[in-house]
């Protein structure tokens, strides 16, 4: 079954759902999810619809044009997406082998709606991994002397490629802002901790010092500022003063490649919606 996805805000008005829906019924479409939000404080109207092509009047190519005056009307910020639309996917690793394992056996599965295209690495550690599930790996070691030029070449294959997300698993490295601007709201970072708390190295070394009784995982999109980007997903899981350092970082991987997981599925599910550094996440 086809469907068509519309992601919508714009300020909040009277009449928005009702000339939205119509727009479907009119043209004879049969919607078969929506889900809305409305930011009160800001005055802000969310929503994702989707619906039905078989039988809808319009082609796909005539809908957005004919949706254009509504957008006008109300001064919507829209998406439109097609099922039948499949994102190109890059994958950005360093040594850590959790995450990776978890998005490609996803991938292979077809848990995650997408194309895994290539794995990039700063080291060759993962080669073989990634080699057996049949994707292409890249070696690109960087230093801060050739950092600017290996960011060129990784940027230059992206293109070359059509990628149109990034995951960063445990990719032990930042990125600039160029490579930032690049991708703007499409890379996704898996953070080993329950930001914004324990920032930076080591936060299991130091919520273990702390006697911290639960830890946890943040998922977020890649922005200028390190680790403050918009939240995708995050998870926690209760640890007590029986679990051992080793324990606690084994009980953050599994947690990691989870909220990793579910940030990348609900984003090529075209699920998200980012406005103010924060994300709306539709079911």
């Amino acid at each position: 079954m086809e469907t068509a996805v519309l992601l919508i805000s714009c300020p909040d008005r009277r009449g928005i759902l009702a000339e939205i829906t119509g727009f479907i019924a009119k043209n004879n479409g049969n919607i078969i999810h929506a889900d809305q939000h409305i930011d009160f404080q800001k005055g802000i109207f969310f929503m994702r619809i989707e619906w039905e092509l078989e039988g809808f009047s319009l082609k796909k190519s005539e809908i957005e044009k004919a949706f254009k005056p509504i957008a006008e009307k109300f001064h919507i910020n829209y998406q439109l997406h097609f099922s039948d639309e499949v994102q190109n996917v890059a994958v950005f690793v360093s040594k850590y082998d959790h995450c990776l394992y978890e998005l490609l056996y996803r991938f292979k599965v077809g848990d995650l709606k997408g194309n895994l295209k290539l794995v990039i690495s700063n080291h060759e550690d993962l080669r073989e991994t990634v080699e057996t599930f049949g994707i292409p790996f890249y070696y690109f070691p960087v230093s801060k002397e050739n950092k600017r030029e290996v960011e060129g070449e990784e940027i230059e294959l992206l293109k070359r490629e059509n990628i149109n997300l990034v995951v960063l698993a445990r990719y032990m490295q930042i990125l600039s802002g160029r490579f930032v601007n690049t991708f703007r709201n499409r890379i996704i970072n898996i953070h080993h901790s329950f930001l914004p708390a324990f920032v930076g190295a080591k936060p299991y070394h130091r919520a273990y010092e702390r006697g911290v009784k639960i830890i946890g995982a943040t998922s977020h999109y890649v922005t200028e500022e390190l680790d403050q980007g918009p939240i995708i997903e995050q998870d926690v899981v209760r640890v007590s003063h029986r679990d051992t350092l080793e324990e606690m970082i084994k009980k953050g991987r599994d947690l990691e490649k989870l909220v990793l997981a579910r940030a990348v599925k609900w984003h090529l599910e075209n699920k998200i919606l980012v406005y103010d550094n924060k994300t709306v996440i539709f079911d």
